[in-house]
């Protein structure tokens, strides 16, 4: 699996630069001659759109965006068609939505899709599909999806090419003491700190941030992730090879159920619920249902069984689950023992813990 991001392709002021998208395509036709068939996440679709638009920068609103991505997503798509062809390749374009990914039917379809034509040789370049999308286009979470569909394809690697080469200690752009982070464990307190000091650049919207998370998502599948220069030619053959290159993010010691997975990442959360001390430490320990008797509040309105976050007193994610009752239903239960709640807030089988 190889993802890139808009900041690697596009020229200064918008468009595509050919040199470094013949790059990319180089490396991943480089992992399909080694019989690794991989899966491309490319953006680069508002980036494609702006010259075609007469407009000098990317568009800060959002009709704006989802011009230029209507408009960019083709002029993208034929890019890679003619690029990959003259390897005699064939690619397939797949634009994925969260709404797709959040029904386990879609989803599964989504996966049959994707395992066929990696079957028949036929190159997946995926997107999101950011014409339609609006939350998902104002994050710009094009390396979450990667780590989604990293999970859909069973991947034995995410290789996340970037214009920064890895995790560094502190933003090298500003820093002279900036360390590239050769190896870390996604459970990794420096992983925390990236993630809250991101931020974004002019030509991509996602950051240091989305790529955390997207490594941590990885992790949970049992898939590691490296981040990687993308202006190394070699970058992702080194990387399959084990060269140190990059950063390694190393993966769970065990993965999760494909069940599991989806409730974690393939489904958006509708609501949060805080739990006490004693709730929390009886979900890491022992990994038993989430009771009504540990709640202590309930933000967001929601139906039983839709996705919601577990948090502790301090705001930390615990994990995640399918909601066995209302909102309404667990503000009324909260506090209340089990007997007395009618049932449990969110059973063990339905519930990922992720601290």
């Amino acid at each position: 699996m190889v993802k890139v991001g808009s900041s690697s392709l596009a020229r200064p002021g918008g468009g595509l630069d050919g040199a470094a998208l013949e790059r990319v395509v180089e490396q991943v036709e480089a992992l399909w001659s080694r019989d690794h068939p991989a899966v491309l996440v490319s953006s680069g679709a508002v980036a494609a759109g702006i010259p075609a638009l007469g407009i000098a920068e990317r568009p800060r609103d959002l009709p704006g965006l989802q011009v230029a991505a209507a408009v960019g997503q083709g002029r993208l798509i034929e890019r890679y068609s003619a690029e990959f062809g003259k390897r005699d390749r064939v690619v397939g374009q797949v634009l994925l939505t969260r709404d797709v990914l959040a029904h386990r039917s879609q989803y599964l379809h989504a996966r049959g899709a994707l395992e066929r034509m990696l079957a028949i040789g036929v190159v997946p370049v995926v997107n999101e599909n950011d014409t339609v999308v609006v939350d998902e286009l104002k994050l710009g979470d094009n390396d979450r999806l990667a780590a989604i569909v990293s999970h859909l394809v069973a991947a034995g690697m995410l290789i996340i090419l970037t214009d920064t080469g890895g995790f560094y200690s502190d933003d090298p752009r500003l820093s002279d003491n900036a360390a590239l982070l050769p190896a870390v464990r996604h459970t990794d307190e420096v992983l925390d700190e990236l993630w809250k000091r991101s931020g974004v650049g002019a030509l991509g919207s996602g950051g240091v941030a989305t790529k955390v998370a997207a490594a941590r998502m990885a992790a949970w599948s049992g898939i590691p992730t490296v981040i990687a220069d993308a202006a190394d030619p070699h970058a992702t053959a080194r990387a399959i090879e084990g060269d140190e290159i990059g950063t390694w993010v190393a993966p769970h010691d065990s993965r999760l159920s494909a069940r599991k997975l989806w409730i974690a990442f393939g489904l958006p959360a509708e609501g949060v619920i805080t739990i006490d001390d004693g709730a929390a430490t009886a979900l890491r320990e022992r990994g038993g249902s989430l009771l009504a008797v540990g709640v202590t509040d309930v933000a967001g309105e929601f139906a039983a069984t839709a996705a919601v976050e577990v948090v502790n007193q301090s705001g930390v994610l615990l994990g995640k689950g399918l909601a066995g009752m209302s909102a309404a239903e667990i503000r009324s239960s909260a506090g209340q023992h089990t007997s007395v709640a009618g049932g449990e807030v969110i059973h063990r089988d339905d519930l990922v813990v992720l601290a």
